[in-house]
Parts: structure tokens; sequence; C-alpha cells
């Protein structure tokens, strides 16, 4: 069921209510999502965007319903990632000759998806346009590396909508479909999220990329993301969290991430957290255990923190492997002008301390000489060295 979204441009996407995982299982959904395509019905009639594969076949006939397939001028493919392209093996078997806009990356990514099936593509690079009738006209901005190279945004003009792809979303599903409807709490809990886990590595490409846009000058009426909610109440609040968000963000708050054997690793993160109350009492602290907690849920808080402070115990002359995967994953989010300590417990050979602080450092962290390394289970003695890594950790 088609959506007005303002004026002759509509809504043609799938509110995807039961999903649980994207790219793969690597992120977690906990609130659903959307698949977000646009019709635009001008005097040319352009179809922005997909929906993702395993729904293609409900997407083209619903898309039948709305209009008759025929009259599609053109396409535009921002991303040829499979939830904005999946459904375009199916509409094109339908109206085969109809020109995809995208960018020459995109071609690539499409055929290397789906193959060589003669589609007609009409490659564009930012600054391109396209009129499509009653004085509008799209022009194409290239958004590389956000978060593919292949990304590019859309902004009509008349209207002032930007389709900006993958930037400025949120997996949620909210059927109000607008920013200014839907719950405002899971909505910015949920574009935080979004922003920690799939576009802070490429943080440093996106404040350019701001950059870039505020040069051009537009008005932005509406954002139209490919997930999530349609920002229409000033639009431009997403923009200026996304600035915020990718200028080495911290607030008040440490995250203690650990995992645990016979829980003296547990117990250390616990005592950590209880003295960085004692000597910060405004500043916010998490405790995760990572081998059980939602890895993205982690990484949010971790992207919100000023430090952490990271443990496990020493198995094999290395760590548990729960804490081992969640610092690979840490390296690939990039995070940056974040402290980080490391504590832990052992029986013999006593190595973890020294491979946390090896990895927390290879991740880009500032990492502490202060730590705690307990023989067997924490005592006393051992209790007495966290007031030292808690005060090293909290300066600034």
């Amino acid at each position: 069921m088609r959506r007005q979204v303002k004026g002759n441009v509509s809504w043609v996407g799938y509110m995807d209510w039961e999903l649980e995982t994207f790219h793969g299982d690597d992120y977690s959904i906990l609130n659903g999502s959307s698949q977000n395509a646009y019709l635009i019905e001008e005097e040319k009639t352009v179809l922005i965007d997909t929906v993702w594969t395993p729904h293609r076949f409900d997407f083209v006939e619903n898309l039948k319903q709305e209009i008759d397939l025929k009259k599609i001028d053109l396409i535009v493919a921002n991303h040829g990632e499979c939830d904005h392209s999946g459904s375009l093996t199916a509409l094109m078997e339908e109206i085969p000759d109809t020109p995809i806009y995208c960018t020459e990356n995109a071609v690539k990514s499409l055929e290397g998806q789906y193959g060589k099936r003669g589609w007609n593509f009409k490659t564009v690079k930012s600054g391109d346009s396209i009129e499509i009738g009653n004085g509008k006209k799209l022009i194409f901005l290239e958004m590389r590396m956000l978060h593919w190279p292949d990304s590019m945004a859309t902004y009509m003009t008349g209207d002032n909508i930007l389709f900006s792809n993958d930037a400025f979303g949120q997996h949620y599903a909210t059927d109000e479909l607008f920013n200014d409807k839907a719950d405002q709490c899971l909505l910015y809990k949920e574009a935080i999220k979004y922003f920690t886990n799939i576009l802070n590595p490429f943080a440093m490409v996106l404040k350019k990329k701001l950059e870039e846009i505020e040069a051009l000058g537009l008005t932005f009426d509406i954002i139209a993301p490919s997930h999530g909610a349609i920002w229409r109440e000033d639009p431009m609040q997403i923009v200026r969290k996304y600035a915020e968000w990718a200028d080495a963000y911290k607030e008040d708050q440490v995250t203690v991430v650990y995992d645990t054997m016979w829980e003296g690793t547990a117990k250390l993160a616990h005592r950590i957290a209880e003295e960085i109350k004692n000597q910060s009492p405004d500043t916010v602290v998490k405790v995760f255990n990572a081998a059980k907690a939602d890895k993205n849920e982690i990484m949010t808080e971790v992207f919100r923190s000023r430090a952490v402070a990271v443990g496990s115990p020493t198995v094999s002359n290395s760590i548990l492997s729960g804490i081992a995967g969640w610092l690979e994953f840490l390296k690939q989010l990039k995070f940056r002008n974040k402290r980080a300590a490391a504590f832990g417990c052992y029986g013999w050979s006593g190595e973890s301390v020294r491979i946390l602080k090896e990895r927390l450092k290879d991740a880009g962290f500032n990492v502490i000489e202060e730590e705690v390394r307990s023989l067997w289970n924490p005592g006393e003695e051992d209790f007495k060295e966290i007031p030292a890594l808690v005060k090293a950790l909290l300066e600034e």
C-alpha cells in the first residue's frame, strides 16, 4: 500500500516487522525495520530503489496495484546492496528496457550480484541531474563509502526531498512512517545504534560529505532514508546529530565489558564499575558480559562512552573467545579519542591483560598503563589496585 510522503511522492516500501537480524546475523534488529522505496509521479514517473530480495514478488505485485509498471520512465538505484536492489530481478522481468540510473560502481555491484542481464544502465556522478517535469529535477550526489563504494543520494528539487540512502536511517519499523509520529526514544535509540554499527567506520568520510552537502546550499524539507522513519519535522535534526556523532563523539559514560570463566573476572568488572561511581558519581556506568549481551547494543554504549574497561581471564595463553571476537568487531568500528583499561584473572601464565592492551591499542584506544591482574580469584589485595586504575581511566 502506498503512503504519501509529499506532493506526488509516495512510499511504496516494505515494513519488516518480523526481521530479527541484518547483514547476515551481524546486526541485531530489536524493533523491526523497513525497506523504503519511493515512487515519484510527475511528468515522468520515477521509482527510487526497491526492497529486499525475499520480498521481491510481493513488492512487484503491490506496485502493480498502484501503477501500470510500463508507466515507470526510470529507476534510480541509490545503492546496490540487496536490501535496496533485491527486487530489481523480478521488476526488470516486467519492464526490461527501463533505464536504471546509478553510479559506475553500482553497475559493478548489481552485475556482480545478479549477473549481466543486459539492463539499461545510465551511470551518473555528483552534480548530474535529470528533468522529471513540472519544473522539477533529480540531482545525484555520490556518497562513496557511506557505506559502500557505489552509494549515492538523490535530491528532488521543488519538493526539496533528499532520498538519502543509508545515511540518516534506522532499523526501526514504525507504521506511522514519519519521525514526528514515531516513538522519539526508540527513534533516536535506533538511529545512534545504526550510526555506531554501520556508519561510524566511515565517520571521517561522512564529515567531509556533510560539509559538501552544506556547501551546495540545498533546502531539505524531507529526508527520506532507506530504512526507518522519514524525517519531515525539522529534518535537519538528524543531520546535526550526524555531525555531532561523526566528530569523535563521547558522553560522560564508561562501559565495562568482560568475559569470565569462574566469575573471578566478573567480580573485578563489578568492583571497577562500583569504583567509577565512587570517584565520579555523575558518570554513567554500563556493564556487559560480551559472551551473553547483544554485541550491537554493547557497541552503541561504547560509542557513547569516553572510556572502556575490558576484562578476560587467561585461557591457553590467550583470552576467551567471547571477548576476542568482540574485540575484532571493536576494531572494525574505528572509534576515536577514547581511553581504555584492561583487567583479568589467571591461574598460570597470565597473558590476558597484556593481550587485551595490545588489542585495544590496535583498535585505536588510548590504553592506560594501570591494570589489575588477579591470581586465581580476586581478593582484597587485588581490589586495592582498582582505585588507581579507575582514576587513570577517568582522566581527560
